[in-house]
């Protein structure tokens, strides 16, 4: 948890105001640009929100750098270092006041060799009751 204190201070340092993000598309905006400039030195390719659950979010990235140079051996299946990233998203989700579920899966590209990744971030009731209460 430490770690994660340490990474969020990082990200804020800098920040125009050092506010604390209390709303739900806020701190997904803080996530998507500026930790993941600190992660990886560009925003996320996309920022999108699920379309069958209220409660799904989803950050995708064509080519993430965890995944570019790893042969993952044929009796892992469908192992995603993905959920590396995912574990660091649900970190800050957490120290910022936002429960969530967060898990990384592959998603084919039509066309491509490679699978998208992307992190699906599912947050939990009591975040979304808060939203409807800020409004």
């Amino acid at each position: 948890m430490l770690l994660v204190l340490e990474f969020l201070n990082c990200c804020v340092t800098g920040r125009r105001g050092n506010r604390r993000e209390t709303q739900l598309l806020g701190i997904l905006s803080f996530i998507h640009s500026t930790v993941w400039k600190v992660l990886f030195g560009k925003v996320a390719d996309s920022l999108e929100k699920g379309t069958e659950h209220e409660d799904e979010y989803m950050i995708s990235e064509k080519e993430l750098l965890v995944n570019r140079f790893i042969s993952v051996p044929k009796d892992m299946g469908a192992f995603n270092c993905g959920a590396f990233v995912a574990g660091i998203v649900r970190g800050v989700l957490d120290n910022a006041g936002f429960p969530a579920v967060v898990t990384a899966h592959f998603v084919p590209i039509e066309g491509q060799q490679r699978p998208r990744t992307t992190i699906l971030i599912k947050f939990a009731e009591e975040v979304l009751r808060r939203e409807s209460r800020l409004g």
